[in-house]
């Protein structure tokens, strides 16, 4: 018999870009550029919805030159986020692996974004580069359920 595999169904809702700015000024042909980068995770109760905020910077010499953050909104079957509730249902628990998935779709997003906003600049030579989504989530994601009041 063959096993079942654990499929979480979802759609990607909507994207929205939070941040987005080119800082000319701040920008030196030839010198170092530093990449940073980071996430935040949110969540709508109320509509089954996960969001990925992914946000990087490129900088050089401690100043921004290129900042950009995506929200890529993620709507979850019914099935699946009942699912990710613990047992007294006091946290939703979202899988390593499944927010990890999310992560790198809000990320492929952001390049696209990136190359979008910057077409026909000098800015569109500068690439995300690949990163690895396994050093960016390392464990599961929980939310706190606030209860009803």
């Amino acid at each position: 018999m063959a096993e079942k595999k654990n499929k979480i169904g979802f759609t990607l809702k909507k994207i929205t870009t939070e941040q987005f700015a080119i800082i000319e000024s701040s920008y030196k042909e030839g010198s170092t550029i530093n990449l940073d980068a980071g996430l935040k995770f949110g969540i709508n109760f109320d509509n089954n919805i996960i969001s990925v905020r992914f946000s990087t910077s490129l900088i050089q010499e401690n100043s921004p030159f290129l900042i950009l953050e995506i929200g890529c909104h993620f709507n979850i079957i019914k099935e699946a986020w009942e699912s990710f509730y613990n047992d007294s249902k006091t946290n939703l628990i979202v899988p390593k692996g499944f927010i990890g998935h999310l992560v790198m779709l809000t990320i492929g997003t952001t390049r696209g974004v990136l190359h979008s906003k910057t077409e026909n600049t000098p800015f569109n030579d500068f690439l995300l580069p690949t990163l690895n989504v396994n050093e960016l989530v390392k464990e599961d994601v929980a939310f706190k359920v606030e209860s009803a009041k």
